[in-house]
């Protein structure tokens, strides 16, 4: 357990108990009296008001409220704007997984900073991505997770079709549009494609692992020069 974690579960347990020993608090983190002791200190330290002493016991006084993942009401906010925004640009297994952290925060959080987060008046409709986006933005998430290579069938912007078998290196999301980028096999370069004209997706058991020049790192490198160039020539 890391030590933050520590102080935090300390705090916990001893404002759910009139009277907490040293003894006790040892024995359910697993630790060292001294340790206990020494934790104590640095948490009075702090500003924690916890009373005691060693060998009697410790309380914490009544008014005292530490909400467990100590956000501010703003804070609380911003995670239920961020997620409710989020969740209609994400395809539907990560839109689900953020629905479920949010419940978990918001059900930890002090009463007052649950209700103003809960209240708040902004919205993002869920029909923005249509299904077809939405599955194909999870297949190639997951495939730059796993690192594994994709084929699939893609049309340009005149509609003209083309096969590639890609390394899929990232996802974007322009405000209207979500692309993903890629060590292009045919081309022998990096290329953007956009979600909504690939046709056909499929994922390949062959994976790839990073080679130098065709990692996502060597693309944002290339982007940054090129807009360097480019604002230069403009300059001149």
């Amino acid at each position: 357990m890391r030590r933050a974690d520590r102080l935090f579960q300390i705090v916990q347990i001893i404002r759910g108990r009139r009277l907490t020993t040293a003894a006790f608090l040892a024995q359910r983190l697993e630790i060292s009296e001294r340790t206990v002791y020494r934790d104590i200190a640095d948490l009075q330290r702090q500003g924690v008001p916890v009373d005691g002493e060693a060998g009697v016991g410790y309380r914490i006084g009544s008014g005292f409220d530490l909400p467990p993942l100590m956000f501010t009401q703003d804070e609380a906010a911003a995670l239920v704007a961020s997620a409710r925004l989020a969740q209609s640009w994400v395809d539907t297994a990560m839109a689900r997984d953020i629905e479920s952290a949010l419940g978990k925060i918001l059900s930890v959080l002090p009463p007052a900073a649950r209700v103003s987060a809960e209240s708040l008046a902004l919205y993002a409709p869920a029909y923005i991505l249509d299904d077809g986006t939405r599955t194909r933005l999870q297949v190639l998430r997951e495939a730059v997770q796993s690192r594994h290579k994709v084929r699939m069938d893609y049309h340009d912007v005149v509609s003209a079709p083309t096969q590639r078998t890609v390394r899929p290196l990232g996802c974007f999301y322009w405000g209207k549009v979500w692309t993903f980028s890629a060590w292009c096999e045919l081309r022998e370069d990096f290329r953007a494609f956009r979600l909504d004209r690939i046709d056909q997706i499929e994922v390949l058991p062959e994976r790839f692992r990073d080679e130098a020049g065709k990692t996502l790192a060597d693309m944002l490198r290339s982007l940054q020069s090129n807009s360097r160039s480019a604002d230069s020539a403009s300059r001149n």
